[in-house]
């Protein structure tokens, strides 16, 4: 439909008024997507709240500090219901295990620290999740994120949050340029989470002090290696523990229980200096543990690359940028260089301890907000 250039665009994109302009609100039932749905339906827009049950949420009831358990389906519903738009509530179980579950249990098994949450981003709220706001002939689909998506001289880019604090753009950086030009993020531009919980107590939602969800939504108290003997019975098999100079230090009872870069809980105490995981081997159920200077890694093969930027990724031999490789650590400066479309080298100028597969490593403006997208690092050793 091609644009009334004379009207005035809304705060959406839109050159028409907000009562003609409908918007997908994905609710998780917590404080940022409600004040998002309110926000929306204050100025008027036509909004439709969709809600996702991504796991059997009967056993999560009582679970605090996750997303999307039973008590957020039913938040949510609440806000609509108090602010008068439609909400549905869609079964994406069987889609969140394929796409989400059964990988981040395959990739602890191969050793690897998975980031659930991007391939949720990536594989289900931005893909089948925008796909259904279309067909519900949505003009915009938005989310709670904490990110921001500006218009540049070439079209959308993505930006980081105003608030530093509460940036998610390591966990959006798989977002297409396709997928930006659809989604909203209204409260990417707020000074902080404060401001987000008075917009909420403004709109009077019951979910104004409700906690932030800490934990990955499947994996109760963040105990990860008893949600992968759960769903791979028999996968935490026992093995040596083993200095990096071959040593024979102890024994484990499965390489699932521990992360490249952990310290703490190895059952090796005694020693004189401390001691790191420094690589999980898992073809020799080995965990190899080694002083902490072994953990530092100047180059990161990084694949599976999505690039925002707004020439062709391979069209420069290198590009001068910063990087994230975990999402707690702030962005390094790195040189990366392209092999090809999807691929890259990544090198660090200053090394960084804990570089672990799995992981993302997300490409940003070196002195500025822009994020340029991101790729997994596939080995870190």
């Amino acid at each position: 439909m091609a644009l009334d250039t004379e009207m005035p665009l809304n705060s959406l994109g839109f050159a028409k008024p907000p009562s003609e302009t409908r918007v997908v609100v994905a609710m998780s039932g917590g404080v940022d997507s409600s004040v998002v749905a309110a926000y929306l339906a204050d100025q008027g827009y036509d909004v439709v709240g969709v809600t996702l049950q991504l796991y059997d949420h009967g056993a999560a009831l009582a679970k605090k500090g996750a997303c999307c358990a039973g008590i957020d389906i039913h938040d949510a519903r609440r806000v609509a219901e108090e602010r008068g738009f439609p909400h549905y509530v869609l079964d994406y179980e069987n889609i969140f295990k394929d796409a989400v579950i059964d990988e981040f249990a395959d990739s602890y098994l191969a050793g690897a620290t998975p980031v659930p949450c991007i391939r949720c981003n990536e594989r289900v709220k931005f893909k089948d999740l925008l796909e259904t706001a279309r067909d519900l002939e949505a003009d915009c689909m938005a989310t709670g994120h904490y990110i921001q998506r500006k218009i540049g001289p070439n079209g959308p880019e993505l930006h980081c949050a105003e608030d530093a604090n509460r940036d998610q753009s390591y966990f959006l950086f798989s977002t297409t340029p396709e997928q930006l030009d659809y989604l909203r993020f209204p409260l990417g531009h707020l000074p902080s989470k404060d401001a987000t919980r008075e917009m909420a107590a403004q709109y009077g939602l019951a979910v104004a002090d409700k906690p932030d969800s800490q934990d990955i939504c499947f994996v109760p108290n963040g105990n990860y290696a008893s949600v992968i003997e759960k769903l791979r019975p028999g996968a935490a098999e026992p093995g040596e523990i083993v200095h990096a100079d071959g040593r024979v230090l102890g024994s484990h009872e499965g390489v699932i229980h521990y992360t490249i870069g952990q310290r703490r809980g190895l059952g090796i105490g005694g020693l004189s200096d401390p001691l790191y995981v420094v690589r999980l081997d898992v073809d020799r159920k080995q965990v190899v543990v080694g002083p902490k200077e072994m953990l530092a890694t100047r180059t990161i093969p990084v694949r599976e690359i999505n690039w925002l930027g707004d020439a062709p990724f391979t069209s420069h031999p290198e590009w001068h940028l910063s990087v994230k490789v975990r999402s707690t650590r702030p962005p390094r400066e790195a040189i990366v260089r392209p092999i090809s479309e999807t691929e890259a080298e990544v090198e660090l100028l200053t090394p960084e301890e804990g570089v672990s597969p799995g992981q993302a490593c997300v490409f940003y403006e070196s002195d500025g907000s822009r994020i340029f997208g991101g790729g997994w690092i596939w080995r870190g050793y």
